[in-house]
């Protein structure tokens, strides 16, 4: 396959909200790693040339000091190095933030647990990516076991909607409970849980409830699957190999279209910052496997 020729519409599409969005996307926590801005900025660009109209950020995607524990120099924003690759943003682009954990300069990583935490994250993130309003904000909480309710913060949320700071809503790191929960108090878009070939199977099921909702399901670390933060996952087993060989394509890009076969309502957002990763990356979007591959991958 030759990836320099396949855009992202070869995934199909979904209707993300009010707006059709090709169903592979690009996840943005990885382009702060690098020092070089300029070529953070050019994978960006080079996404939204390849097709990409779907990105995924957050205020807490930052190097160094963020989630990726890696990097030197200045603080980088994922935020804000989308705001200078892609604003103005054009109609047709979604991009999707997340609220909930934060970074606080005195004390690091806290959760955002009030309304008013909340609305904070909420004006950071459109502080930095320089909009007017916040396409979908997914709520990103700390599940916990048993009961824990997501209605106070959801509906937070879905005031600042009502306001016009906020157009969809959706959930993340989430279970069905806190979909049923939210439901009740605005519409859900999107569901964004950790989801990948041999990454958490347990989800198997709450894909499926998605689906017949109507809620798209946006799972994240579909290549890292148990490396998580540290990357992507060296561990490919024997029936990943044969089928990455007899399509001539690599181990992570079985893993992606994998994802992308677990149904039309599964959107994939695979970070990079290197710009030929992102071209297999998109490429990954026209594999198409046959019913023999899919039951060998499991």
């Amino acid at each position: 396959m030759r990836s320099e020729e396949v855009t992202a519409a070869a995934a199909g599409t979904w209707k993300l909200g009010d707006v059709t969005v090709n169903r592979m996307g690009f996840g943005s926590m990885r382009i702060t790693a690098n020092p070089d801005r300029d070529l953070a900025v050019t994978v960006l660009r080079r996404a939204v040339e390849l097709g990409v109209n779907h990105f995924d950020t957050a205020a807490f995607y930052v190097s160094p000091g963020g989630t990726l524990g890696v990097g030197t120099g200045p603080a980088r924003y994922a935020t804000e190095l989308i705001r200078a690759a892609l604003s103005p943003y054009s109609d047709d682009l979604v991009v999707a933030t997340k609220v909930g954990p934060g970074i606080d300069p005195e004390t690091g990583f806290y959760q955002a647990t009030t309304p008013a935490q909340l609305r904070a994250q909420v004006e950071e993130n459109l502080r930095r990516l320089g909009h007017d309003h916040l396409d979908l904000v997914n709520l990103r909480i700390l599940k916990k076991a048993g009961h824990d309710s997501v209605a106070e913060r959801f509906g937070a949320l879905a005031r600042m909607r009502d306001e016009g700071l906020i157009r969809h809503l959706g959930l993340s790191n989430v279970r069905q409970d806190h979909v049923d929960e939210a439901q009740a108090i605005a519409p859900v878009v999107c569901v964004q849980n950790a989801y990948g070939l041999d990454f958490k199977r347990e989800e198997d099921d709450f894909v499926r409830t998605c689906e017949a909702r109507g809620i798209a399901y946006v799972p994240f670390f579909a290549i890292a699957g148990t490396e998580r933060e540290a990357g992507a996952a060296s561990d490919h087993g024997a029936a990943v190999q044969a089928v990455a060989r007899a399509h001539g394509v690599t181990p992570h890009q079985v893993r992606l279209a994998w994802t992308l076969h677990q149904g039309p309502h599964v959107l994939a957002i695979p970070g990079t910052g290197d710009p030929k990763h992102l071209a297999d990356n998109v490429a990954a979007g026209a594999l198409r496997f046959t019913a023999d591959e899919l039951a060998s991958l499991g």
